[in-house]
């Protein structure tokens, strides 16, 4: 049997298969984080794609950490509510489990949504708002420095973080993601690049580290015991180059951190990487995120999710066979084809659960594709 199609435990969640929707951000909310019909279209699609589960967009858990105008928000009951009543729907129809990725956008929020191209939006915009930081540093030279944050503003969003997390498990999702990574608050926090702070949140990697790992537990307190939290990270700034700066988040620190994760309690680690800096300098390719995830694996023994110009079944399949990550992750494949799963099981030989309704599409060379999923009201 073909390993992408195998199931995988993220902690006391079952996974049908190792492919994953990652997050991808939709800016098609309403100027209060409400959901609209957009996304209630979108779930229903991923929910009947085959994968194994579905991460939705980065979430946030303050207005003022929307990365736009346009995005979700979970800082209300309004917002729950709204989100529940969507879920409940989408799983009337699959049994795929669906998860919620919070996050806060610290100095890269206040921006418009990105096909209008006008970048961050200053304070006295309509859309816009005064960002936050670690330090009183601007991601790009034209924004507005961002507000660098107090201690009682820091405590103030990790209680922020553990409510969301509170109203993600009552409007029914599976599973909560932190967002650690792609230059976003977190990941602000940790990199010596945008954090200059010389207090107990500043300076050492232990410091650096301590505000993803005070919101991991605080998340970890108020969810029910065993709930299953994972955490995307950014492996590296791709700073590694002439001319920059040299003091920068590597993959050695990602290391460390997923070390100081699983002994916190996150039930994977999910790798990616950049975003912090304007003079990053990646190298983007087919798999080239896959070698950050591989040395992360090696050090930790939870999950390891690699995503990144994986669009392949058989390069999917090889990264599992080679032990390089035990999950795939995909983003724009599954915008692509939204069917790529079906695709991957009749690349690879393998059987897929779809839904009832669709068996008949199965095509004639191919006998044993399609089987059908069991529904929540199935006896």
């Amino acid at each position: 049997m073909a390993m992408l199609f195998e199931p995988i435990q993220f902690g006391n969640l079952q996974l049908s298969n190792k492919i994953v929707i990652a997050p991808m951000c939709q800016y098609s909310a309403t100027d209060q984080g409400e959901i609209t019909y957009w996304h209630e279209q979108q779930w229903a699609n991923y929910a009947l794609s085959g994968a194994g589960l579905c991460i939705v967009e980065a979430t946030a858990v303050q207005p003022e950490g929307r990365i736009s105008f346009a995005d979700v928000g979970l800082w209300s009951n309004a917002q729950r509510d709204q989100i529940k009543s969507v879920l409940q729907k989408v799983k009337s129809i699959s049994p795929m489990p669906f998860a919620v990725q919070l996050a806060h956008a610290g100095r890269k929020a206040s921006t418009d949504k990105p096909w209008l191209g006008r970048g961050q939006l200053p304070p006295d915009h309509v859309h816009g708002w005064q960002t936050v930081s670690a330090s009183h540093v601007a991601f790009n030279p034209d924004d507005i420095p961002p507000h660098e944050l107090s201690k009682s503003e820091i405590n103030k969003i990790i209680q922020d973080f553990a409510h969301a997390a509170v109203r993600a498990v009552d409007a029914e999702f599976s599973l909560i993601e932190i967002h650690a990574a792609h230059g976003y608050l977190l990941h602000q926090f940790l990199s010596p690049l945008s954090n200059h702070r010389t207090d107990e949140y500043g300076g050492s990697l232990e410091n650096r580290m301590r505000l993803t790992l005070d919101v991991l537990q605080a998340i970890r307190q108020v969810v029910p015991k065993g709930y299953p939290v994972g955490v995307r990270i950014s492996a590296t700034d791709w700073m590694d180059v002439e001319g920059a700066e040299s003091d920068s988040w590597d993959l050695a620190s990602s290391i460390e951190l997923s070390k100081c994760l699983e002994q916190g309690g996150a039930v994977y680690v999910h790798v990616s990487s950049g975003g912090l800096h304007v003079k990053q300098h990646i190298q983007v390719g087919k798999n080239y995120q896959v070698p950050f995830a591989q040395a992360i694996k090696q050090q930790v023994n939870i999950p390891v999710i690699a995503v990144g110009m994986i669009t392949e079944p058989q390069q999917a399949e090889d990264i599992l066979q080679q032990h390089e990550a035990d999950v795939i992750g995909l983003a724009r494949a599954m915008l692509y084809d939204p069917r790529w799963p079906w695709h991957a099981a009749a690349t690879l030989g393998a059987e897929i659960a779809i839904a009832p309704q669709y068996l008949r599409s199965q095509p004639h060379e191919l006998k044993n594709l399609f089987k059908p999923f069991k529904r929540h009201d199935d006896v």
